[in-house]
């Protein structure tokens, strides 16, 4: 019996450390304010799902989605500002 092996050299080779580089880790920590936004804004959609909002979640709804607006417009701002160009 003939053993079945691959002639052709793998496409990819195996990266051993494939962790995220500095300036991904920077990415992710400029956009940290968003994403703890996001998951509260997320929260408050969950807690809603399988009842009628009463008053006090439709005002976290909405302090949720402000709070991402907000986080959303100071990311936007910080970096149009790092790239240059007049406005």
């Amino acid at each position: 019996m003939k053993p079945i092996v691959a002639r052709q050299n793998l496409v990819t080779a195996a990266v051993p450390d494939a962790g995220p580089t500095a300036a991904e880790l920077d990415a992710i920590d400029r956009e940290m304010p968003l994403i703890l936004a996001e998951v509260d804004l997320l929260d408050a959609q969950i807690t809603t799902l399988d009842r009628v909002p009463n008053e006090l979640d439709t005002r976290r709804l909405r302090r949720a989605r402000n709070r991402v607006l907000a986080a959303r417009r100071a990311l936007t701002n910080r970096t149009s500002g790092t790239v240059g160009g007049a406005a």
